[in-house]
């Protein structure tokens, strides 16, 4: 009776042992996840906002220094996390000195990458607002950043704009306007990210919160925010002819705008003619009603504002005064008398240059 016992306390003490053991590696296990997890967001998620510092790495300065410097320049968070990526990465022996130029848009990945590889030469881009997709990928690649083709073909990928959070078929609308400084032959990943990043810290909870008062998505503010920009440079215009797309939305109007006609035109040439206002396409809001297929530019802060909090105006038209400006009515009555008083006045300087 006393062996039986013996045994049976024996027994337990092992199946103790075993589920003590078992418990401590899934905790173990579940510890590494999460580290990895967290990890993994951290070196992908940029510090702050859109601005460019000089860093100065000396030639043989410890990393820690280097971390904490940058974690002082706040170009990164929690420098102890970047330390223990840069050991993962074997990039904490490995960084080259040099005078750089970082942003807190930048992820730690990327301030990683460019310090493991030196690339101290970055590039100033300065993509305007209104620029699409192909018009970016050009100026990328007379800078040397990254090829033409490349660009076009990453920016326009679907499983790439979905991958990046963007429920659209292409990148064009979030590609943020700005000053950029990029190291020559970066991958469009990289591009691609940081103007994204700016973008999102452009469109933020206050912004977002004001699109679901307005009923719409982001896709949609980007969209009508493209047409605005592409529709006029002047800046005090914009939430004007903001409001005119508003209400014309609102009564079931076709927008009627041409940018949108040309921007669904192959090889536009320049000449808008008849023939393209009638052809049906997903961005021809002469012939769709409502907003078209997605946006047909890259809009600027002011663009995406002048949509969310457009000028309180009645106005359903507007013609350009062949100034830069545009004239705006309410009626169609008044707008078509607007229409021949300012082409009438483009023919007159026609014929005078003439």
């Amino acid at each position: 009776m006393k062996t039986d016992n013996h045994k049976s306390k024996i027994s337990f003490l092992f199946q103790i042992c075993f589920y003590t053991i078992s418990f401590a590696s899934l905790t173990g296990l579940l510890i590494t996840i999460c580290m990895f997890c967290q990890l993994f967001l951290y070196a992908h998620s940029p510090s702050g906002a859109h601005e460019f510092l000089p860093v100065k790495i000396t030639k043989g300065e410890p990393f820690h220094e280097v971390a904490n410097h940058l974690n002082n320049k706040q170009l990164i968070k929690q420098s102890y996390i970047f330390s223990l990526l840069a050991i993962i990465m074997k990039a904490d022996t490995q960084i080259k000195s040099g005078n750089y130029i970082f942003s807190p848009a930048m992820t730690p990945l990327y301030i990683l990458s460019q310090l493991k590889s030196g690339n101290v030469e970055l590039t100033k881009v300065v993509i305007p607002e209104g620029y699409t997709i192909e018009l970016i990928a050009k100026v990328l690649d007379k800078n040397e950043v990254v090829s033409e083709k490349t660009f076009i073909e990453y920016a326009n990928n679907p499983l790439v704009a979905r991958s990046l959070g963007i429920q659209a078929d292409s990148l064009e609308g979030y590609l943020f306007p700005d000053t950029y400084y990029f190291s020559q032959q970066t991958r469009p990943s990289v591009v691609v990210e940081t103007m994204l990043n700016r973008f999102w810290s452009i469109f933020d909870d206050a912004l977002y919160k004001r699109t679901e008062a307005l009923g719409f998505s982001i896709h949609d503010v980007v969209t009508l925010a493209s047409i605005v920009e592409k529709e006029t440079s002047k800046a005090e215009e914009r939430p004007l002819i903001a409001s005119v797309f508003h209400n014309r939305l609102k009564k079931n109007m076709r927008l009627e705008s041409d940018p949108t006609v040309i921007y669904g035109i192959d090889n536009f040439d320049g000449n808008l003619t008849r023939e393209h206002l009638k052809t049906t396409t997903p961005y021809n809001t002469y012939r769709i009603k409502g907003l078209p297929h997605g946006p047909i530019a890259n809009p600027g802060e002011q663009s995406i504002k002048a949509v969310l909090y457009p000028a309180s105006s009645k106005y359903l038209y507007f013609v350009s005064k062949q100034d830069g400006t545009h004239h705006f009515s309410t009626n169609l009555k008044s707008h078509n008398k607007a229409v021949n008083t300012y082409q009438r006045n483009k023919q007159k300087r026609r014929s005078k240059n003439g």
